[in-house]
């Protein structure tokens, strides 16, 4: 059996990410807008919002203006550091 490594589930996810948008899973977007960001995080972009006002969870994010856009690394980085494999582990 093979152990993957967190750059190996982090590229996984970046593919799956980039297929989820409808992008090309081998070359995803260096980065997305906010309510594609919270398309892949199955949230609304109001809640991406408040997250990112009250610092509530780790998730970078790029802001010029009022554009808010999210690198796909750090969407990736997100949803690996959040996934376990059963309730009872600790994020």
């Amino acid at each position: 059996m093979t152990t993957l490594h967190a750059a190996d589930i982090e590229s996984i996810i970046k593919a799956e990410i980039a297929a989820q948008l409808g992008f090309d899973p081998k070359h995803p977007p260096s980065q997305v807008s906010d309510k594609q960001a919270a398309e892949v995080l199955g949230a609304k972009t109001t809640t991406l919002a408040v997250w990112r006002s009250t610092g509530r969870y780790n998730l970078p994010f790029v802001k010029v203006g009022r554009l808010v856009r999210y690198r796909v690394s750090d969407l990736a980085a997100f949803l690996a550091r959040r996934t376990t494999g059963h309730t009872g582990e600790v994020c």
